[in-house]
């Protein structure tokens, strides 16, 4: 919990202090790729405000309205992340990038001294300043703000990883069930992207002389967000609607059970993720039929004890015993 919360953090002040600055560069150069970067940022921003109230959320202790605890708020506040705010912040930038395409005159960014508008304000840049200059060194600022954010969140990642046996990305991507690490993990694998994205179509435009590239840059950040936001979204609801652990690790943990010198056999054996790295266990147990009462309790406590050693994610484990057939 420590670790992920640590990772939102620092990729909060990164991502807000972005925002700001891919604001301004919009407001000085007018630049279609600067605007959907900048939707993106604050996007970002707001993705974290969402995913810390989550990590705040999930603290708190059971009650009888809830007796395994809050720990499915992070799945909870994660998919409004993915649904809500990377959705908007695509569907806004490649709405943009399409619009500057396909209307007649549309620019790619402005001259010194010419005004521009966005909402309410209306800015007009300084005559010296030099509108691509602005443009790539907010680009490269919010490069080393995002490429820090990238590596706390990697590091967390990375010591999750080492602690499952997961042997890539794509593996942690598809069985983790911290989604707050995964989220920050992707938003910030996604900004720095975006902002290549950015710069490309930016370099092209001025190499060219021809914005089509900067304003084709911000359709396709658009696009990018909304394709993560569905893998995003889709991540989240396998765990909202109450997945087991993977097949694998289901396995390992059937075969700590039959391990027991008391246990004949498995009737049924689930798994149930209740929070991110919190699992509840049920089995029907059928044991050796000499046990007494006192040697029967003694053998569930030994197998809770084996599967908590087997797996440090098992919370709470069930076992009812069961009639041989």
């Amino acid at each position: 919990m420590a670790g992920s919360k640590s990772v939102v953090i620092a990729a909060l002040i990164a991502n807000a202090a972005i925002a700001v600055l891919k604001f301004f560069g919009f407001l000085l150069t007018g630049s279609a790729a600067m605007l959907s970067e900048t939707y993106h940022s604050i996007s970002d921003t707001g993705n974290q405000v969402f995913l810390l109230i989550g990590i705040r959320y999930s603290g708190r202790e059971a009650d009888r309205q809830h007796p395994f605890g809050y720990g499915k708020s992070q799945f909870f506040y994660s998919f409004l992340v993915s649904v809500f705010l990377f959705g908007i912040a695509g569907w806004e930038s490649a709405k943009h990038g399409y619009n500057e395409l396909t209307s007649h005159g549309g620019h790619g960014g402005v001259e010194a001294g010419q005004a521009v508008e966005f909402l309410f304000i209306s800015f007009t840049p300084p005559a010296w300043l030099d509108p691509l200059m602005v443009n790539y060194v907010v680009l490269l600022g919010a490069f080393a703000f995002e490429s820090y954010a990238l590596v706390k969140a990697r590091a967390e990642m990375r010591r999750q990883m080492q602690r499952n046996d997961w042997g890539s990305y794509r593996e942690a991507f598809r069985k983790t069930s911290d989604v707050t690490t995964l989220t920050a993990l992707t938003e910030d694998t996604i900004a720095l992207a975006g902002i290549v994205i950015a710069l490309t179509g930016l370099a092209l435009s001025q190499v060219t002389d021809n914005p089509f590239y900067d304003q084709l840059s911000a359709l396709f950040i658009g696009i990018m967000l909304m394709v993560f936001a569905l893998a995003l979204a889709w991540e989240n609801k396998r765990l909202l609607l109450g997945e087991s652990l993977p097949a694998d690790e289901g396995q390992r943990l059937r075969d700590t059970v039959l391990a027991s010198e008391y246990v004949e056999s498995i009737v049924d054996f689930r798994t149930v993720y209740f929070g991110p790295n919190e699992v509840i266990v049920s089995a029907d147990v059928v044991f050796a039929d000499n046990l007494d009462t006192e040697e029967l309790d003694d053998a569930i406590t030994a197998i809770e004890a084996d599967l908590q050693a087997a797996n440090s994610d098992v919370r709470t484990v069930y076992i009812e015993p069961e009639a041989a057939e």
